[in-house]
């Protein structure tokens, strides 16, 4: 959707170029995947830092000397730094958090040192994995993900992160919510499941853009007193996408393509547009039912 929104928005645009753009928009996903988690690694490495440093204070106290080190023993983290794969990946960004002279890392931590929260993890009598694993979900939601200088910074990297925050953040804690102490599999997988998974978004791209002229003439005709210009550009594309997913995608069921597009109405466009949306597909697609155009096989059909 964001590829072709910007390649519709620049009349100059090549099709070839801007696919390969969108496909590394597409893989930059799984980067971000790797510095949600490498920005734990180092929280985790400063917090150790910070831990030797208090013992050689000037006038020590007792917990300067002896701290808690539950934090430095949460078995989350141990996973993660001995994840061979996902150490690989780090170590090419290791510098992305340290660079940028905002300090986030060491002020995340202080926040997250002087907290309640912190306080009660380390106090509390049970020492499992289960405690590790909702301690780390608290630091992500609490002190990481929604920290203001956290999204400036993913946002001076990628302009689409803003947006695939949202959905990484939730795949990323749902993996450290899966982890056993027996899993040995790495958190970091391809951002496509596989070829087909590939092929379909390049697919829906090249479609949607081969059937934009046709599909505009269609909805303007649907469209009483209103002309294209009168209509929303994501409104539009919106319904170009669907309308490709229909005609093109044998696959895929009727209902499920309108329910996505009305779905993606609801974060990028007007508070009119599901239902806006959902009547000029119905039309549409009524349409095309008559003219024999739509059809689906296998899941499609459902």
């Amino acid at each position: 959707m964001q590829s072709l929104y910007s390649y519709f928005s620049i009349p100059s645009n090549e099709m070839s170029i801007s696919e390969n753009e969108m496909i590394k928009d597409i893989r930059s996903i799984s980067e971000l995947q790797v510095i949600i988690i490498s920005f734990i690694i180092e929280l985790h490495a400063y917090a150790t830092n910070f831990l030797e440093e208090n013992k050689t204070k000037y006038i020590p106290s007792e917990e300067d000397l002896n701290p808690n080190i539950k934090f430095l023993n949460n078995r989350i983290i141990i996973a993660l730094k001995e994840d061979e794969l996902l150490n690989k990946k780090v170590s090419r960004i290791s510098s992305f958090w340290r660079k940028n002279d905002l300090d986030i890392i060491r002020k995340v931590f202080v926040e997250m040192y002087k907290s309640q929260q912190y306080s009660d993890y380390l106090n509390n009598e049970k020492d499992d994995l289960n405690q590790d694993k909702k301690f780390i979900q608290i630091m992500l939601n609490e002190y990481i993900l929604d920290n203001e200088i956290f999204h400036f910074i993913l946002q001076e990297r990628s302009i689409f992160w803003t947006d695939d925050l949202p959905f990484i953040s939730m795949f990323v804690k749902s993996q450290i919510n899966n982890m056993t102490e027996s899993n040995n599999n790495s958190l970091i997988t391809d951002v496509f499941k596989n070829n087909d998974d590939k092929k379909f978004a390049v697919n829906l791209f090249r479609q949607t853009i081969n059937n934009a002229d046709e599909f505009e003439k269609l909805i303007e005709s649907k469209v009483k007193n209103w002309e294209l210009e009168r209509i929303s550009k994501m409104d539009l594309l919106l319904i170009k996408m669907a309308l490709t997913e229909v005609i093109s995608f044998t696959e895929i069921p009727i209902k499920v393509s309108f329910n996505e597009y009305i779905e993606i109405s609801k974060y990028y466009s007007t508070q009119n547009s599901k239902v806006f949306i959902n009547g000029v597909l119905d039309k549409i697609v009524s349409q095309f039912k008559r003219e024999g155009k739509v059809k689906k096989v296998g899941r499609g059909l459902v």
